[in-house]
């Protein structure tokens, strides 16, 4: 049975799995990984907009498409990072069907999920497949759990402009509690009935640059072999805040709290960015022959710095 919900409070209560622009959902449902009634939000009216608050805060809809986030005139303007991330993430067609709210919440790529017949501890088998197996994309940040990185490039965007979520229309949390330490079986931390509303980030900082850079084996159409958003202040020459996060590297997206405080006092340049970067590697235990990736989120690291100032 598919349920096009018209309001919150009928999506909690309707009864199956909450689809909102489909593109993983219907993808994990060609193989069988779903199955049963369709909760559908595309009917629920006002969250496929980007607005402001009194306060200066920026509040995208759940439904806004990943495309509108990537070419709305005010996001380049003001959350540049979260733009470029948005306009660079999978295809023009995904893009434009896509929203941001089901990017935060897709499931993991892994092919030990994906496939019917792979083990998979994310199915509820008791053996994660990929630890041992293939894993050409695996994480470098390894704390025991999930050993693929988390798919939502927007979520790691976001986590460097420390955005909160709006859950249910109400609720607010922290985007880095939508995910955890990434030690749980699932996707995210959503419970049953929780529906994110809205995105909501803190006010614009004035003369703030930023930057998103991503490395892949190719340059469209391609999950990120690591992916970084940079955020800098920077006064004169001199860096009075920064915020540096990471995704593809870890079972969540992270924020690189060590690099950040390396940055922050020093003069803008090549020798102050490569230093700050490589305290990246600090704290790495890459799953087997993914020694490699570590580099080049090192050098991802300095090249988002680098860019963002030029």
């Amino acid at each position: 049975m598919l349920t096009v919900a018209k309001s919150i409070e009928q999506a909690k209560s309707a009864s199956g799995t909450v689809r909102a622009g489909g593109t993983d959902y219907m993808d994990r449902r060609r193989h069988g990984l779903t199955d049963g009634d369709i909760v559908d939000l595309f009917g629920i009216d006002g969250l496929d907009q980007i607005q402001t608050d009194g306060s200066g805060h920026t509040l995208i809809g759940a439904l806004t498409t990943v495309v509108n986030v990537a070419r709305t005139p005010h996001m380049q303007e003001n959350y540049a990072g979260i733009a470029q991330a948005a306009g660079d993430l999978a295809t023009p067609q995904i893009r434009q069907v896509g929203t941001i709210g089901g990017n935060l919440t897709q499931a993991t790529r892994c092919q030990y999920y994906r496939h019917n017949h792979l083990q998979c501890t994310k199915k509820g088998d008791a053996i994660c497949g990929g630890r041992d197996g293939y894993h050409p994309n695996g994480v470098i940040f390894d704390n025991g759990g999930c050993a693929n990185p988390h798919p939502s490039t927007l979520g790691m965007a976001l986590m460097a402009y420390d955005a909160e979520i709006e859950v249910n229309g109400s609720e607010t949390r922290p985007i880095a509690a939508l995910y955890g330490d990434g030690s749980d079986t699932r996707d995210h931390l959503l419970a049953d009935g929780e529906i994110i509303t809205r995105i909501i980030l803190p006010a614009p900082v004035k003369g703030e640059v930023a930057s998103y850079f991503r490395a892949s084996q190719r340059a469209r159409a391609e999950w990120a072999t690591v992916e970084t958003t940079v955020r800098l202040s920077v006064a004169g020459k001199t860096i009075e805040s920064a915020a540096v996060a990471v995704g593809a590297v870890g079972p969540v997206p992270m924020r690189l709290p060590k690099v950040e405080a390396a940055l922050v006092g020093k003069q803008v340049g090549e020798e102050t960015f490569a230093e700050a970067a490589a305290l990246a590697a600090e704290g790495t235990n890459p799953l087997s022959g993914l020694e490699t990736k570590v580099t080049i989120m090192v050098h991802s690291i300095e090249e988002a710095l680098l860019q963002a100032v030029s």
